[in-house]
């Protein structure tokens, strides 16, 4: 199992870095990434903090990768906000999607596709052009086990199969009870005629590139 979505107390999570990744083995997870939420505010300290406890990373025993959620940021401050992500070290850059149960700024989702992200979280009702880049681009959606944000995930893996788009699934875990098993996993991804190990195939690809 890997969860690229999982966020600590350096945003809105219950749980220190250590946390997350001890009970992820023990639930045999082989790789996390920690994408807290993060704006041009806390962008810096949020991924500086997360490269204090990644500097000893190799002594977990699942691999722990340093990413951050773009969040709520308007379409226009998107392309700012990932390059400056990069610059200070996330591995791996989500976008905060336009899920249906939040008042996400509409054009997120597009002008996230258009920049050097990872993943696209949660995405919601999200449209066919938005689609189509995101494939010609590389970047994924998420299948998410989140209450709330789960309610289009039947949608998002129609339309990412229409235009090829890879899959990944992930938790947005934010406490102890959002983790979940590869068995609650795969029930997750046949809900939505998927297959787990595909999923978990282009999380494996994302996580390689990074070279962890």
């Amino acid at each position: 199992m890997i969860d690229l979505h999982v966020h600590s107390i350096f945003s809105d999570g219950e749980l220190i870095p250590s946390e997350i990744a001890r009970r992820l083995e023990s639930l045999d997870y082989k790789a996390v990434c920690i994408a807290d939420h993060a704006d041009l505010s806390n962008l810096s300290s949020v991924i500086e903090k997360l490269w204090k406890f990644a500097e000893e990373r190799e002594e977990y025993g699942v691999k722990v990768l340093v990413g951050v959620e773009i969040t709520h940021v308007p379409p226009k401050l998107i392309g700012k906000v990932v390059r400056k992500a990069r610059e200070e070290g996330a591995e791996v850059i989500v976008v905060h999607g336009e899920t249906i149960v939040e008042p996400v700024a509409k054009g997120t989702n597009f002008a996230a596709v258009q920049e050097d992200i990872d993943i696209l979280s949660h995405p919601g009702l999200v449209d066919e052009k938005t689609a189509e880049l995101a494939a010609e681009n590389g970047i994924c959606f998420e299948i998410t086990t989140r209450k709330g944000h789960c309610l289009t995930n039947g949608y998002v893996a129609k339309i990412a199969k229409e235009y090829g788009v890879k899959l990944v699934l992930n938790t947005d875990a934010h406490s102890p009870s959002d983790f979940v098993s590869k068995d609650f996993a795969e029930k997750v991804a046949k809900g939505c005629n998927l297959d787990l190990e595909e999923l978990l195939k282009n999380s494996r690809s994302i996580v390689r590139r990074k070279k962890v």
